[in-house]
Formats: C-alpha cells, structure tokens, sequence
C-alpha cells in the first residue's frame, strides 16, 4: 500500500503543477488547428504565412531561450519557413546531456515554453500600444490571486473580470485608435502560433517524467512538506489568470478565421 500511495501522491502533485499548463496547451493546439484550416480552406494554402511571419519566430525564439537557460546547445534553428509536407514553419535543434537531471528537466519548460513567451509578448504589446488593457489584465491577475477557497463565487468573480476585460479591450473608442488595430493584429499572429506542436509535446513529456520522478523521490525521502509549503490554490489560481489572456485570444483569432471562413464561401 506504501507504493501504491506513494505513485498517487507524487502523480497528483505533478498534476497540481503542470496540470493547468497541460490543459491549456491541448485548448490551444485545438484552437490552432481549427483556426489555421479555416484561413487556408477560405485564403489558400499561404494565407497562414500572414500570421506566421510573426508569430512562429516568436514560438521558435521561446524554445531557444529557454533551451540556453536550462543549459541546452542549440545545434540549429529555423526561424521562419514556409510550410513544409508537416506544416512546420520553423524548428530548434537542441542538444543535451541525458545524464543531467536539470537538462532533462528544463525539457519540460523548452517544451511548453511558447505559450509563456507568446503570452509575455502579448503583454508587452499591451503595454506600448494599450496600457489601460495590461493595467485592467494585472488587476484581474491580482484578484485571482487573492482566492482563498475555491467556489462558486470565486469563480463567477473571475469570469466577471474577464468579460470587463474583453469589454474594455473592444470599447468604442479603441476602434478610432490605430495603435488598437496594430495590437489586435500582432495578438492574432502571436495566438495563431502559440501552440504545441507534435515534438515539442514529445519533448515536454520527457521532462515531465524527471519532474514526477524529483517528485516522488522527495516523497519517498519524507521531504514532500517543502513541496506542500507552495499555496497549490494560489498557484493554479496565478497560473489560470495568466494562461487565461492566451485563450482569449486564441478565441479571438479562431472567432475571426470561421467569420472569414463563413463570409469566402
């Protein structure tokens, strides 16, 4: 029963702390996917070359920079290409030593790292181009934060700040300001390639089995209260609020590619 309880604790502790990542990584690769279709079916088999020009050196420079950060070589990178057989637009080729558990373990983070770095992109371009956004966005982050239970309210809070969000990011007079326009664009771009794909999920499961097995070892050893010691709530809650303006967008974008769709046929 020692083992068994064991493997449970340590696979829910992964869960808690990776889980929120995962699951909006598979939202997003959906929204892509459904996205990138509906704008080649409407525009062709290039139309995808539009967002991608911007959007996929952002994806592939947020591999590389993690990669340099966890100690990784980079062996050979591809910004920006058109589409291969694959669809792939652009790669990075990382080299590792395999007996190195933070080499192996920062393929987690090289792995997931375009969402993270979309998002940073996203927010800084709020900032230039739409600072009452980004101040309205952190003050939404802050209130997530400041959950201490989860229920039905908390919940209904949140969604309410999100929805006051879009309402502000869509208000009548942003549509008499250029610097709107330039950021909905850009944010469409860095959305329609913020995605995992295929290797780079493969790459971040081969990290996510070093964190489960740091994660169990520190259980078996009896250490499992430093890693209680982070709030788990407040955790899910930061990462939730911030993974949630990467959804947003996506939806945006996937919202415009079906208008597009629709209205071509």
């Amino acid at each position: 029963m020692f083992i068994i309880d064991l493997f449970v604790k340590t696979g829910l502790e992964t869960l808690y702390f990776t889980g929120v990542i995962i699951l909006a990584g598979l939202l997003l690769g959906v929204l892509e996917t459904q996205t990138n279709r509906n704008f080649q079916k409407s525009l062709g088999r290039n139309a995808i070359m539009v967002t991608g020009v911007i959007g996929t050196p952002i994806h592939e420079l947020s591999h590389a920079i993690t990669a340099l950060i966890f100690g990784h070589k980079i062996i050979d990178i591809k910004l920006f290409q058109r589409p291969d057989r694959d669809g792939v637009m652009g790669y990075v080729n990382h080299a590792y030593n395999t007996k190195n558990i933070y080499h192996q373990v920062g393929n987690f983070f090289i792995g997931i790292a375009p969402i993270f770095g979309g998002l940073l992109v996203i927010m800084v371009l709020m900032g230039l181009l739409l600072p009452q956004v980004l101040e309205s966005f952190l003050t939404v982050v802050s209130q997530g934060m400041a959950v201490e239970t989860l229920s039905l309210a908390s919940f209904n809070g949140i969604f309410t700040a999100y929805l006051d969000l879009l309402k502000l990011v869509f208000a009548g007079e942003n549509f008499q300001n250029i610097s709107f326009y330039l950021f909905l664009f850009l944010a469409i771009c860095i959305s329609a390639h913020i995605s995992l794909s295929p290797a780079d999920i493969k790459g971040a499961l081969k990290g996510l089995i070093f964190i489960f097995l740091i994660l169990l070892i520190l259980n078996a050893i009896g250490l499992s209260q430093s890693i209680l010691a982070v709030d788990v709530l407040k955790y899910n809650v930061l990462m939730s609020s911030l993974l949630m303006i990467t959804v947003i967008f996506s939806l945006i974008t996937f919202a415009i590619s079906l208008i597009v769709r629709i209205f071509t046929r």
